[in-house]
């Protein structure tokens, strides 16, 4: 197995450590972005954790697990215990800065408690088990009242096994229900396609074209990196601020690439990404009251895992951007639209049993007056 090869990262009591690196932060921004690390079973999660805690990146990183392993090589009598019942329990700080703990209890005040060093943190990330769906961590993460501004999702990322993806996917493509395999790639905002050294050297230019083709029929909206052993640029998949309101230019780019890798049959049940359009302004109370029937009535039995796009909104100026995770929306204004911009309506969703001709028309009738 890959992940059980990895020579484990150097861990040092916590007051023996001294810092070799800078604590400066790359901006302003006083939360701490956390990114959520998914995949199914041995796709090489472990691995990407592995390579984040060994890299000599002068970024000091809070990696929470489920439980320390051998995968990650931290040993149990280097692991310091928390004091005062603690609500991250075990942790210990590497040599290079960053910091390795579990959570047992609260997620939440696990990650208030982290960022009580937030001087010396400049990224968190949150690995999962491979059987986990990242939704109702990206719910807890994104608009979750109780953290407050102490930390934002900044992205979801998702490892996925090249050589043994196909056939997840075939296997369960046909049926109602799907594997977290599937989920995960649904619900991410970068997918890491791990092992392409794995693949066929006969094809293997095709065939991961084909796998690329495969996760943007699931998620369009999704960057897709290749890798080996996980070894990608960490400016790739931290600080992508996928779900920062005002990151508008990143929004528009996603909506722009989306129109040349949307799913080609209109009436397929299976997990696939749509885009609507209208042209014509809405009335902002009457998106609210339509997104809440399609994300909490399952309107005609869609079920819509994400949603991002970008409304005109009558009598205002402003291009509002919109984000959904499950039953969790957002919409803000964001920028005001240039005088050389067309104003419109894009809106993307990805999730089960779409329905383009739906969506399309129902969205319509938000342009309408109100009698």
């Amino acid at each position: 197995m890959e992940d059980e090869e990895e020579d484990p990262p150097l861990a040092v009591r916590i007051d023996e450590t001294t810092h070799e690196f800078s604590n400066s932060h790359e901006n302003d921004d006083v939360s701490v972005g956390v990114t959520v690390i998914t995949g199914f079973l041995g796709a090489g999660k472990s691995t990407l954790v592995n390579y984040i805690l060994n890299g000599k990146h002068g970024k000091r990183i809070a990696v929470i697990l489920n439980e320390f392993g051998e995968e990650i090589g931290v040993e149990r009598a280097m692991i310091n215990e928390g004091e005062g019942g603690a609500l991250v329990e075990e942790w210990v700080e590497l040599a290079n800065g960053c910091i390795c703990c579990t959570v047992k209890h609260s997620l939440v005040q696990a990650l208030e408690q982290l960022v009580q060093r937030k001087e010396r943190l400049d990224h968190i990330l949150l690995e999962t088990t491979g059987l986990a769906n990242p939704a109702p961590l990206a719910s807890v993460l994104w608009l979750d009242d109780q953290l407050e501004s102490a930390v934002r999702l900044d992205s979801i990322i998702t490892v996925v096994d090249a050589k043994n993806l196909l056939f997840q996917i075939d296997k369960y493509r046909h049926l109602s229900s799907y594997p977290e395999a599937i989920h995960q790639i649904a619900f991410a905002d970068v997918v890491i396609l791990n092992k392409v050294d794995l693949v066929s050297p006969e094809r293997s230019g095709d065939s991961l074209d084909e796998l690329e083709k495969e996760i943007h029929e699931i998620n369009s909206l999704a960057h897709v990196i290749r890798s080996v052993r996980c070894q990608v640029d960490l400016s790739e998949v931290l600080n992508c601020r996928a779900y920062d309101a005002t990151h508008v230019t990143r929004l528009e780019g996603l909506l722009e690439e989306h129109q040349y890798k949307s799913s080609q049959n209109l009436h397929d049940n299976n997990v696939r990404t749509l885009s609507i359009c209208e042209p014509l302004a809405v009335n902002l109370d009457k998106v609210r009251l339509w997104l809440e029937e399609i994300l909490w009535d399952k309107k005609d039995g869609m079920d819509v895992y994400r949603c991002k796009g970008v409304l005109s909104v009558k009598h205002s100026d402003q291009l509002h951007t919109l984000q959904a995770v499950r039953e969790i929306y957002e919409i803000v204004p964001a920028r005001k639209w240039r005088t050389e911009e067309k104003q419109m309506n894009k809106i993307v969703f990805i999730g089960h049993h779409l329905n383009q001709d739906i969506l399309q028309d129902s969205l319509r009738t938000c342009t309408l007056a109100t009698t």
